[in-house]
């Protein structure tokens, strides 16, 4: 039996899904099936019920998870705990950073680099990958897009950002606003995947309550190729209104500007998230999560 083993159990036994546990885990379905089957061999238990439809805990599963989780926290600390035995040089804390992050954040984290008493590494990601990291142990910390939601993990909002409506110049030149029920007509376009916050999830929910149901999602990873989809005319999309921040806006160019809805009051909030057992009293992260929490808010 190898660490590898129980990390793949773990991620199968939390999402209960094959599939979600591989795309957590960067790799493809059929060789973590391998590698749970062959730790169920190795151990002589079966540790999931499965069939197309469902993916359970059998008892020797549920059994399991509690201790292959605290096998991995040991040996993910064990870098830390070493670096604490023989009084090595700085360490290094690895922050995680999402797309579009408010210029005033980038500021504090600035701050923050300057104060905290270790090496901050920034590390890029969207928002859940980031989430999944920090639980996993693989970030100390992480600025993530609210909500953000998994075991053990804890956030706390740090930043909230208005939300307006990205318009084509040619049909909404001259207004200072625009409603929901203006839109019916128009595709919702947002970016491809991976650079919308989640909560855009919960935007398209509201969107089809007001009768906007035409959308695509753009294959383009970034905000200028929806400033170029807008301009075509006939679609809208969504991005922060604050023109600080310009790298959640789409390209300027005299096609394109962003209004405030009159009718909707969308907001993004930005987080910061750590896991709750490095926090406690103690534990290797409780000074700096405490610093963190200080400069970032």
């Amino acid at each position: 039996m190898e660490v590898f083993h129980l990390r793949y159990f773990a991620a199968v036994a939390e999402n209960l899904s094959f599939s979600k546990a591989a795309r957590q885990l960067h790799m493809a379905v059929s060789p973590l099936s391998r590698r749970v089957r062959d730790l169920e061999r190795e151990l002589d238990v079966r540790l999931f019920e499965r069939d197309s439809h469902s993916v359970n805990l059998t008892a020797a599963g549920t059994a399991l998870l509690p201790l292959a989780n605290d096998v991995l926290s040991r040996f993910d600390d064990l870098p830390g705990r070493l670096r604490q035995q023989v009084g090595a040089e700085r360490r290094a804390v690895h922050v995680g950073v999402p797309p579009g992050l408010h210029p005033r954040l980038r500021e504090r984290l600035r701050e923050f680099d300057r104060v905290a008493d270790c090496e901050v590494r920034r590390w890029p990601g969207g928002s859940q990958d980031l989430l999944d990291q920090v639980r996993r142990r693989g970030l100390e910390l992480a600025l993530v897009h609210l909500p953000a939601h998994a075991e053990g993990v804890e956030s706390r909002e740090v930043l909230r950002e208005p939300l307006g409506a990205v318009l084509p110049a040619s049909e909404f030149a001259g207004r200072e606003s625009v409603s929901l029920t203006e839109l019916t007509g128009h595709v919702y376009a947002r970016p491809g995947s991976g650079l919308s916050p989640t909560y855009f999830d919960q935007l398209e929910v509201r969107l089809a309550a007001a009768g906007v149901h035409r959308r695509t999602t753009l294959s383009t990873r970034d905000y200028s190729g929806l400033g170029e989809f807008v301009a075509n005319g006939g679609a809208f999309g969504i991005s922060m209104l604050d023109p600080q921040n310009q790298m959640g806006r789409p390209s300027e160019h005299d096609q394109v500007l962003v209004l405030p809805f009159a009718d909707f009051d969308p907001v993004l909030a930005t987080g910061l998230i750590w896991r709750a057992d490095r926090a406690e009293p103690g534990a290797d992260l409780a000074d700096l999560i405490s610093e963190g929490l200080r400069i970032l808010s």
